[in-house]
């Protein structure tokens, strides 16, 4: 028999489930349906004649402002984004995390708390002192801008994991790689990094969807010729010639989450799997 306590858990999960699939449906249907059939006004009804054409305008042929040339322009400018924002954000934050772990640097402890606190600052305190700096460099508005600014933002989390699971590694590893002879770099990239591949793929998964999910970094500074696919979506829905095209609006929007959404449901356990391996511990 069910018990209160058991009703009410199954109750929860149901509605806490519901709260999140009940939009996706609605999304999901929409841009399957055709403009007749959206004019109905029936939200939740299934479409009646499926097709796909909102899919292949919002990718092909949705105007962005004045270009028509679809979501597609900003996913390619997503994936120049992220790739080397992810793989710069993850090195440089595992050097560090090494770095403060085994090696004992003067002030370690002075810098590891200037990058936490820096990882607890709004975006936006920071955004018109880096509008500043990259414009007297003259690189405001280009791809290495928009890569940098991710990799800095990136560096206080990437430092935390990593010295955190470095910390749950035997010290005395890293001192028979030094009776060996290792140096710094030697035992960096020979013993600690493949022992870091847990975490690594927690990092990753960490990095790659807050980056392809970023809309204000990627607004401010990644100029007009690499807007990424979140900035592209909000001029897809916010561009209007004539009537509103819900069901390509719905398509577009799908289109964006399917990275993040992808790399959650094929690395999940990865994830678990580096959390439990020491991403929260030390």
């Amino acid at each position: 028999m069910f018990s209160p306590a058991r009703i009410g858990l199954y109750a929860l999960l149901i509605s806490a489930a519901a709260f999140f699939l009940v939009p996706l449906y609605v999304m999901i249907s929409t841009s399957l349906k055709p403009m007749v059939e959206i004019r109905l006004g029936n939200l939740f009804a299934l479409p009646t004649h499926a097709t796909a054409a909102a899919w292949v305008d919002a990718w092909s042929s949705a105007c962005t402002g004045l270009d028509c040339n679809g979501i597609q322009v900003g996913f390619w400018n997503s994936v120049k984004i992220v790739l080397p924002s992810t793989v710069l954000s993850i090195f440089f934050g595992a050097l560090n995390g090494y770095a403060l772990s085994f090696w004992r640097v003067r002030w370690a402890g002075v810098l590891f708390g200037v990058l936490m606190f820096g990882a607890f600052v709004p975006y936006q305190v920071t955004l018109y002192p880096l509008v500043r700096i990259f414009s007297a460099a003259g690189m405001f508005g280009t791809l290495p801008c928009i890569v940098l600014v991710h990799t800095i933002f990136g560096m206080p989390v990437m430092t935390l994991l990593f010295r955190n699971y470095y910390a749950s590694v035997p010290g005395e590893l890293f001192k028979a790689a030094r009776i060996d002879g290792g140096g710094f770099w030697r035992i960096f990239f020979q013993l600690m990094l493949p022992m870091s591949l847990p975490i690594i793929a927690v990092a990753v998964i960490m990095q790659l969807t807050n980056i392809w999910n970023d809309f204000l970094l990627g607004l401010v500074f990644a100029g007009r010729e690499n807007l990424p696919m979140t900035v592209q979506l909000n001029n897809v829905i916010n561009t209007t010639t004539g009537e509103r095209l819900y069901n390509v609006n719905m398509a577009a929007t799908l289109l964006t989450s399917l990275v993040p959404l992808v790399v959650y449901l094929v690395s999940g356990r990865w994830f678990v799997r580096g959390i439990a391996a020491g991403a929260v511990k030390g």
